[in-house]
């Protein structure tokens, strides 16, 4: 049984926990049709997509060459004004934020039924790394 989701409801951080993952299914799915396969490997390379750094990147990137529509933004600010209970290991404070922004922004469209546009945001990063945008 398939539990309808009102995702207008949920907070940032749910929207955040779904995105996620939903962003990481893109972005193993590149680097294993790259034809990476050790697992370390596969990690190391992944950080550059994923990472609180790098998801904070790539929205600043996405503000400058206006990719995103208003409810789109909207959505990112949900994610990145939530309350999160949890800490920033790796970064600061202010790039956790904006990357659950990132990753609220990529659930809400995954769970509004939106996953062409998640593939086309996620293909949109992939090549943002790739060109090297992101360092």
């Amino acid at each position: 049984m398939t539990a309808t989701v009102d995702y207008q409801q949920l907070n940032g951080v749910a929207l955040a926990y779904m995105g996620d993952a939903s962003y990481e299914v893109i972005i193993r799915r590149h680097l294993i049709a790259e034809g990476l396969a050790k697992p370390n490997h596969l990690q190391k390379k992944a950080t550059h997509y994923v990472s609180a750094k790098a998801q904070a990147a790539l929205i600043s990137l996405m503000e400058q060459d206006s990719i995103l529509s208003e409810d789109e933004w909207t959505m990112f600010k949900r994610g990145r004004n939530a309350k999160s209970y949890t800490h920033a290991k790796n970064t600061d404070v202010v790039t956790y934020r904006i990357s659950t922004g990132f990753e609220a922004l990529m659930g809400y469209l995954a769970l509004s039924g939106r996953q062409d546009r998640v593939d086309e945001l996620g293909q949109w990063c992939i090549e943002q790394v790739e060109a090297g945008r992101t360092e």
